[in-house]
């Protein structure tokens, strides 16, 4: 097969040389030169259908419906399960449970081909043989798998195998002949995966790809990845706790605002029904710094704990430790606390931690966070039964959220009595209510 040419082009400013270089000669941008094919001779590469104008409403929509994937929480999360020729990034940290995810996703559908990249056939075996009491649930043939990372050999075998489903583990260890950076290059990642998509909708096979995070938290390779794929699935939870949360951070067939929660177990990933009772579970009552809020995660709301602890400091600068929230909306409440209401926050150490691993970016816990520091604060608990919700301004106003009829019958669901925007004007008010009594 002849090789590709290649070469290496600015993400920036469009500039192409035919060696790497670490700073843009033309735009003097860092690490943004990118090895990209410039011409294919390979004639026997088969390619999409030629391009053909449609009217819309001559347009016939498939009814071949979704294809489930065997796991209810994963299909809500895509929008009520796969579509043919659907590429779906499942990222996420290592160690967070991808793999044992996919791997429940084969082990629950016919005709399934797995592609092993970072591990071989006989340790995907060892996960499956601990997954045996799910393979005596459902009942199902095993899956084929494929040991490789050459992505021309992967092509090859699902034009001529044609599989029901696809999964590759993971898109940062595959190449391609026809570039010559190393698995894992910007280069390498963009062409593998844009292949993989484009015969997933040639052959209306449903492609699954893992993906790896940075130190930073974010998709490693190019930004570019996230645009290419139709959906982009985000696993979330802490490896030291049970709770997963599996986010839709992109979906083209179906809503962004469902969340997926499981709960790791000895065998595997299973759904939790009832988050609330989970989170809350172990939760210490009439303990000063302990507050109950009512999240919305997509169009689930679930009850989770906000903690918060305050000890005196010797230090000029005092400490401000978020573990699960924003870190800068901390500060912002703090301020709130020490301005609108006259807490003396100014020689405290402030820790604040949600509960479970999760970590929240719904505004509706600010409320919640600014009763449990004023809570620790003072030494007073608030009552068992309340649950506060609410997003907190610079003025010390509390806002209402979106979904509060949704958050006030899951509370009530749960025995607690939601304390909101319409049972307190300012935050001042909700510590004089509830935590001066």
């Amino acid at each position: 097969m002849a090789r590709q040419r290649s070469k290496w082009i600015c993400q920036q400013c469009g500039f192409s040389q035919s060696g790497w270089a670490g700073r843009c000669p033309e735009c003097g941008a860092w690490n943004s030169l990118v090895e990209t094919v410039e011409k294919s001779n390979n004639s026997k590469r088969k390619t999409l259908k030629p391009g053909k104008i449609y009217r819309s409403s001559e347009v016939k929509i498939s009814e071949r419906g979704r294809i489930k994937t065997g796991i209810g929480e994963l299909d809500n999360v895509l929008g009520g399960g796969l579509v043919a020729g659907m590429a779906v990034l499942v990222a996420g940290e290592p160690g967070i449970g991808k793999s044992t995810l996919l791997t429940q996703v084969a082990m629950a559908n016919p005709g399934v081909l797995y592609v092993c990249g970072e591990e071989s056939a006989s340790q995907v075996v060892l996960r499956v043989k601990r997954l045996e009491a799910i393979i005596h649930k459902t009942r199902t043939p095993g899956f084929l798998l494929f040991e490789s990372t050459n992505t021309d050999e992967i092509e090859s075998e699902v034009e001529k195998l044609k599989p029901g489903l696809v999964i590759v583990d993971s898109i940062q260890t595959l190449t391609t002949q026809d570039l010559a950076g190393t698995a894992g290059s910007v280069g390498q990642v963009r062409e593998c995966a844009h292949r993989l998509t484009l015969l997933a909708k040639r052959l209306d096979i449903p492609v699954f790809l893992v993906g790896h995070v940075t130190k930073e938290g974010n998709i490693a390779g190019p930004a570019v990845l996230m645009h290419v794929v139709d959906t982009v699935l985000w696993f979330e939870g802490e490896r030291g706790q049970a709770l997963r949360l599996v986010r839709a951070v992109k979906n083209r067939f179906g809503p962004t605002d469902e969340t997926g929660v499981f709960e790791m177990t000895e065998t595997g990933l299973s759904g939790v029904a009832n988050p609330s009772r989970m989170l809350l579970a172990e939760r210490m009552e009439k303990v000063p710094g302990s507050v109950v809020s009512v999240v919305l995660e997509g169009t689930r709301p679930m009850l989770v704990e906000i903690q918060a602890l305050t000890v005196s400091t010797q230090s000029p600068l005092p400490r401000r430790v978020a573990t699960g929230i924003d870190f800068s909306r901390l500060q912002t409440l703090v301020a709130v606390l020490m301005a609108r209401v006259g807490l003396h926050l100014g020689n405290v150490d402030i820790f604040v931690n949600v509960t479970g691993g999760i970590k929240l970016a719904d505004r509706g816990v600010d409320l919640a966070i600014c009763l449990a520091i004023a809570s620790a604060f003072l030494a007073r608990s608030l009552p068992a039964d309340v649950a506060a919700v609410g997003e907190v301004g610079l003025m010390g106003e509390v806002r209402k959220v979106t979904g509060l009829e949704r958050r006030v019958k899951e509370a009530k669901k749960m025995g607690y009595k939601v304390a909101s925007a319409e049972s307190g004007r300012s935050v001042a008010a909700a510590v004089k209510k509830l935590l001066t009594n």
